[in-house]
């Protein structure tokens, strides 16, 4: 069986250059120590997928130069695929397209923010992939946009004339769907961590007092250093 690819969109998380909401609320060091951990954590849970599943895990990044970083955060299974256009869109697109070239039979592309991802997630979005037919698997996230994106063909219409980084981005993107007759199915709603809310999201979830999070993976590299800056803050 061909094996799945789940790409993490992601850049080296230099200080000044990664999180930059987040460095506001906990300075440029932190936000990029913490991105670190993030994608460390959403690789984990991509490696522990249950064997059946044949998933191979890939760092989707920009810019170049950030190769050395990013080899020394992802596991040693996963591959790095550097994939540069001034168009987020065309990022979107070409990696799936790339992926799909590469001999796999379904590519899902996740952000690197959202370091407690279900396992459960990503595994639906594989099964739902493989079922015969042609359809799109949306992660939607909290914020409008969607966490996670699931194709077994390069739909570029999907990615076109979206306002990235804005709260319509899931809903247009369904929309585009609707318009090509592609079927769509929807993952249950999860959120990145961009700013000082979303981390309150992400402590309250770690600390079992979230009702809006809940089955999420262990996130043990996040966890950690979250325990770290609050001993540090004593």
């Amino acid at each position: 069986m061909a094996k799945s690819a789940i790409g993490v969109m992601c850049k080296a998380p230099l200080p000044g250059r990664a999180k930059t909401r987040l460095a506001a609320t906990i300075g440029a060091d932190a936000a990029a120590r913490l991105s670190a951990c993030f994608l460390s954590d959403v690789a984990s849970t991509i490696e522990a997928l249950p064997e059946h599943l044949a998933c191979q895990g890939y760092g989707v990044y920009a810019p170049a130069g950030g190769e050395a970083q990013l080899r020394e955060i992802f596991p040693d299974s996963f591959e790095l695929l550097l994939q540069v256009d001034d168009q987020f869109s065309n990022v979107l697109h070409g990696a799936i397209r790339t992926l799909l070239a590469a001999g796999h039979d379904c590519v899902a592309l996740v952000n690197g923010d959202s370091p407690t991802l279900p396992p459960a997630f990503l595994a639906e979005a594989i099964n739902e992939m493989r079922r015969p037919g042609d359809r799109v698997v949306l992660g939607p996230a909290t914020d409008g946009g969607y966490y996670l994106i699931g194709l077994k063909a390069a739909h570029r219409h999907l990615f076109t004339n979206i306002p990235w980084g804005t709260a319509s981005v899931a809903r247009l993107t369904l929309e585009r769907a609707a318009e090509m007759g592609l079927e769509t199915v929807c993952l249950p709603e999860w959120y990145d961590v961009d700013d000082a809310v979303t981390l309150e999201y992400l402590r309250d979830e770690l600390d079992g007092r979230s009702v809006r999070f809940t089955a999420g993976g262990t996130a043990a590299a996040t966890r950690a250093y979250l325990g770290s800056m609050a001993v540090a803050a004593k």
